[in-house]
């Protein structure tokens, strides 16, 4: 099945199933000598691994990562890094009501139609499980770039119609730990409350709802994306959207922009001792497709999670009419859990072009 591998010279491929023997991913393109902390990359899995609180999914996985290639006396080696995450809490039977049952607003369909075969445990290959994988290897990008000094710090800043108030000029360490302190993410403690109360009640009520997340990303170099097709915000946004659930991707001013007149939406630049920077910031840190030295920031909206604890109107293989009702363990509001993701989508994008742009020019 093609389209499992992200990223030119910084290169992932992700491998592995819902309910199958482990998930993985093979990270091509790092280069050689960054130390790699083992510790910091599980940390990064735990904030998305499954059962950390009442507002997520119950099924318990440790997710803890095997190094199985690619490093040797903790640094890189410059040859392929493989990681493999055995899955534990596998429970096929909570799927064996839908075998042939195409579940609303799933892939089950879709893949059915396009390969004539579909593993309905939990959805195989386009469960949300396989996120797992690249967490694991956004959190070696986030080595690497922190190597260059560039940080990025994401946060629940919506769910359902509760919004957090934007985030103030603190540093990311600061709005790290505020996000840490609360089980759904959310930097603004007072909103947090609000957003878990909410969660809850949906989820007592076997329902589900959305959420948007905000992205950040500081001291980015000026020069990042390539013309045309390549450019870092068309790069950030098939990352953001290839993620599970994902339904919209907005940078910068993002729609609200549609709305401006030039006069408003122009961002000045003014001098700053060598290293221009813009009085406003709606190009969102990118433009002409490259970044230009500011902060970068974005927003990408999650749909409700489909499964629902309530009957459905549906159809089977065969075309006829059936109903079901949602089984197993899931999430009630998925944003939570998908920080940690969209953090790394966005290190392996930052890491790949910074690799990239390295040779954009001579010396």
């Amino acid at each position: 099945m093609a389209g499992n591998t992200f990223g030119q010279l910084f290169r992932i491929t992700t491998f592995g199933e819902s309910h199958g023997v482990a998930i993985g991913v093979i990270l091509d393109g790092c280069p050689a000598q960054l130390p790699i902390d083992l510790d910091f990359i599980q940390s990064e899995l735990d904030k998305r691994k499954p059962g950390q609180s009442k507002i997520t999914t119950q099924r318990k996985e440790s997710d803890t990562v095997q190094i199985l290639s690619g490093t040797f006396e903790g640094k890189s080696t410059g040859t392929p890094i493989a990681m493999l995450i055995p899955n534990e809490d596998q429970r096929s039977k909570d799927y064996s009501h839908n075998t042939d049952v195409y579940r609303p607003s799933h892939a089950d369909y879709t893949y059915d139609a396009k390969y004539g075969i579909r593993d309905y445990r939990g959805g195989g290959r386009s469960s949300a499980r396989e996120t797992a994988a690249r967490v694991a290897a956004g959190a070696i990008a986030k080595l690497l770039l922190k190597h260059h000094g560039i940080e990025i710090f994401a946060h629940v800043s919506t769910v359902g119609k509760i919004e957090a108030p934007n985030l103030e000029s603190k540093n990311i360490a600061d709005l790290l730990a505020i996000r840490e302190e609360n089980i759904v993410r959310c930097a603004d403690p007072a909103t947090a409350h609000q957003m878990i109360e909410f969660i809850d009640g949906v989820r007592k009520d076997g329902d589900t709802v959305g959420g948007k997340i905000n992205c950040i990303i500081k001291n980015c170099p000026v020069g990042l994306g390539e013309p045309v097709f390549d450019k870092l915000h068309a790069d950030l946004g098939k990352a953001m959207l290839s993620i599970n659930a994902v339904h919209g991707f907005e940078y910068g001013s993002g729609f609200a922009g549609s709305e401006m007149r030039g006069s408003e939406h122009n961002d000045i630049f003014l001098a700053n001792e060598g290293q221009p920077k813009t009085l406003t910031n709606f190009s969102g840190g990118i433009q002409g497709g490259i970044s230009n030295g500011m902060e970068i920031n974005f927003t990408v909206a999650f749909k409700p999670v489909a499964t629902i604890m309530h009957n459905q109107q549906t159809i089977n293989a065969a075309g006829e009419a059936a109903e079901i009702k949602g089984k197993g363990r899931h999430d009630p509001c998925v944003v939570p859990r998908a920080v940690v993701i969209v953090e790394a989508m966005a290190a392996l994008v930052l890491a790949d072009h910074l690799l990239r742009n390295k040779s954009s020019k001579l010396a």
